[in-house]
């Protein structure tokens, strides 16, 4: 049953966003990206810090081990995205009349036939599936919550990225395809995560912190400085506002969680 959650967990993301990225037109696209990436700036960083680490912290584990392992997390995590195989694609060429991209960006940004950013996201994928399946293995209400996170990250990262992929020039099937693609990785990050990790259940609280580092990384050096560009202040109250309903679900979550737990 645990492996079901799972593979269901890891298709979700890439089929709402290949759903989205079907059903809208761009311009639609860019507003949805705008305020889902405030959403789940609140969510990936309330799930680190309210859910995931507690979790892990709670464990037999040394707190310093978990601490150095936080630390390496973040480390690998930079240096994963400093080779460009960690990416989170949430600009399209035009998205705002300050950024300072120059033009034809987003046709570097997709490489030869859009590879680059399939190879990135696919690795990107892998690892959240990994995740996925260590937090399944840990608890199921962990489970839910982190995929949770997961999905409204990786919403917005692939609808981004089919929007790189379509100013650069390629067909809405053909950047469709590509999403679908990278998506899997995640299934099969989730399915080897299961098989591989599950018999090692002392590595749990580490691989907890792990995804703790994916999640903080991803919203301090990624999602956070996009949204510190200067803002009207309506467009402000509104980021805040979606920043703080990622935080509001979960604390839903995690008041449930430990009503569950009985703490």
């Amino acid at each position: 049953m645990t492996l079901l959650y799972i593979v269901a967990a890891t298709l979700a993301g890439g089929l709402l966003s290949v759903l989205i990225a079907a059903g809208l037109n761009e311009l639609v696209l860019v507003r949805l990206v705008r305020n889902l990436v405030s959403l789940s700036t609140g969510i990936l960083l309330g799930t680190a810090l309210l859910q995931i680490l507690p979790e892990a912290f709670e464990s037999k584990a040394e707190p310093q081990a978990l601490f150095a392992t936080l630390l390496a997390g973040l480390m690998f995590f930079f240096l994963l995205e400093k080779a460009e195989l960690y990416r989170h694609g949430h600009h399209h060429e035009g998205d705002d009349p300050h950024h300072h991209h120059h033009h034809g960006f987003d046709a570097e940004q997709a490489g030869r036939g859009g590879w680059s950013v399939l190879l990135g996201d696919s690795i990107h994928n892998f690892c959240d599936g990994v995740i996925i399946a260590a937090a399944f293995l840990t608890d199921t209400q962990l489970g839910v919550a982190t995929a949770a996170a997961i999905i409204a990250h990786e919403i917005p990262q692939e609808v981004g990225d089919f929007i790189v992929l379509i100013n650069a020039g390629l067909s809405r099937a053909r950047a469709l395809a590509y999403n679908a693609m990278s998506g899997l990785a995640a299934v099969a990050g989730g399915v080897l995560g299961y098989f591989v990790v599950g018999p090692w259940k002392a590595l749990f609280p580490y691989l907890l912190v792990v995804a703790a580092s994916s999640f903080v990384y991803v919203a301090v050096a990624d999602l956070m400085p996009q949204l510190q560009r200067r803002l009207s202040w309506r467009d402000t109250a509104a980021q805040l506002g979606w920043l703080s309903a990622g935080l509001g679900i979960v604390l839903l979550i995690t008041h449930y969680a430990l009503e569950g737990h009985g703490h």
